[in-house]
């Protein structure tokens, strides 16, 4: 399928600014705690009426997603929120993705994709949503942009506003399609992130072809940071190469105070993790108090 192929599919959908949901959460600190009952029983009933029948009648498995927080701790406030698979009472994703069989991989992600930009829509997410992409699916890229591109103008959600996720540690079968599709991913307006970085074996290699957008930084490395002076040296090679290559940081797995004020000092500035918020199951969290005060900032 070739680039003018895919735009005259995706552009032949009505413009977004005519399809946007109506339905609007009061913005403020409101936002950061939308789990009221009275809104999510109206506004989720449709939704996972919805989804139930397209997602499980299509691959044979129920299941639905909860949002986890990435905060800018220098701006204070949401920076995004990454979608994560659990089962259809808030399961595990353990419990969801063991019955995935791999013939079905990518229409299982297909559909992960598709449902998760109508439910954020729903949520009326203003900010950014992570998502993350089967490195399978990323070999049948030219599909998943015409899917994701119409799920994102179905529903209003800017197609800049998506964040795709690969994790470094999955088996790259074949590098250039994978380098080839992640650029093309990039021409389109997506953002790119690699995942749990400096876990797998790939890493490196990856970067000095394509520089995404931002690194996820593994929590093996994040663990007591403060504390061991080799992790340290690592992350500031690792810090000095994201500078020079103007690739963002992101330290994910924060899970307490002391991680999070050496990282701070040390110029992170994008953090994930149990210290600000666990993950919500068909919701927005709010942040921990523990964390900085967000003032009743939006996320953008």
């Amino acid at each position: 399928m070739t680039i003018s192929f895919l735009y005259q599919i995706l552009y032949s959908v009505p413009n977004s600014s005519d399809t946007i949901c109506s339905d609007r959460v009061p913005s403020g600190s409101r936002y950061l705690r939308l789990n009221h009952d009275s809104w999510r029983r109206g506004k989720l009933k449709s939704f996972r009426q919805d989804f139930d029948r397209n997602s499980k009648g299509k691959i044979g498995i129920d299941f639905s997603f909860a949002f986890q927080p990435i905060v800018d701790a220098k701006k204070k406030e949401i920076n995004s929120f990454e979608a994560l698979i659990r089962g259809p009472r808030g399961e595990p994703a353990a419990s969801v993705l063991s019955q995935v069989i791999h013939e079905d991989i990518s229409a299982f992600d297909d559909v992960c994709r598709q449902r998760i930009i109508e439910l954020a829509s729903r949520l009326n997410v203003t900010g950014s949503i992570n998502i993350n992409l089967f490195t399978t699916a990323l070999y049948q890229v030219d599909l998943n942009i015409t899917g994701t591109f119409k799920a994102s103008l179905k529903s209003g959600f800017p197609v800049e506003k998506i964040i795709f996720e690969v994790t470094e540690s999955e088996n790259l079968t074949d590098h250039s399609v994978l380098l080839r599709n992640l650029k093309l991913l990039r021409d389109f307006g997506f953002r790119t992130a690699i995942d749990d970085f400096g876990m797998g074996h790939s890493g490196l290699k990856l970067l000095m072809e394509y520089q995404p957008n931002y690194i996820k930084l593994d929590r093996n490395l994040i663990s007591n940071i403060q504390k061991d002076r080799v992790k340290q040296i690592v992350f500031g090679g690792v810090q000095h190469m994201c500078e020079k290559l103007s690739i963002d940081i992101v330290a994910e797995g924060v899970e307490n105070e002391e991680e999070y004020t050496w990282l701070d000092k040390a110029g992170v500035a994008l953090f994930q993790g149990y210290y600000f918020a666990k993950p919500a199951f068909e919701a927005l969290p709010g942040l921990s108090p523990r964390g900085f005060s967000l003032g009743g900032a939006a996320a953008v």
